[in-house]
């Protein structure tokens, strides 16, 4: 928010508010398709992550914000899938007196960033139970994605053909 609109924002009596809710696991799965050899066989895993965000407004629940980071982890040992881990890490968000413009980056870059810690927790809990050298994932940058995700964007938008009707 610029000065000036914090300053309207302050006359109007809005505050920024920002609380953490809930956090929560939605969905977790790991999958081991090649047990026993899998475990055998010499260990040299190539991994592979892929990581979206998403965020929705809580029906009927004004200021409440659902986001939801999933992370998918594909390790590969000599050519065959050793495993796949999947998990929806999930926050309700309270997210009041900012502007629509400032809503982006809360609920796409600060809100993942607070629940990337306990999805990498449990994606490391999970690959040790599942029999495997514990997976530590490198740190995030979602400023960064989520600029790129917002470039990407207005690149679509501007290649969109203009229509008339």
């Amino acid at each position: 928010m610029s000065s000036n609109e914090n300053d309207q924002a302050e006359a109007a009596g809005e505050q920024q508010q920002f609380e953490i809710q809930k956090i929560y696991i939605k969905d977790i799965s790991l999958e081991v398709p090649h047990t026993p050899q899998v475990y055998v066989q010499k260990w040299e895993p190539e991994m592979n992550v892929q990581i979206n965000t998403g965020a929705r407004p809580i029906e009927n629940e004004p200021g409440l914000y659902e986001t939801v980071l999933s992370i998918t982890v594909t390790a590969k040992n000599q050519g065959e899938n050793a495993f796949l881990v999947e998990i929806e890490q999930a926050g309700v968000f309270y997210i009041n007196g900012f502007s629509e413009q400032d809503m982006g980056p809360m609920l796409g870059s600060f809100c993942p960033n607070i629940l990337f810690p306990y999805a990498r927790e449990a994606i490391s809990d999970l690959v040790s139970h599942g029999g495997f050298p514990q997976v530590l994932l490198a740190p995030v940058n979602f400023d960064a994605l989520y600029a790129e995700h917002q470039k990407q964007q207005a690149s679509a938008t501007e290649a969109e053909p203009e229509t008339t009707h």
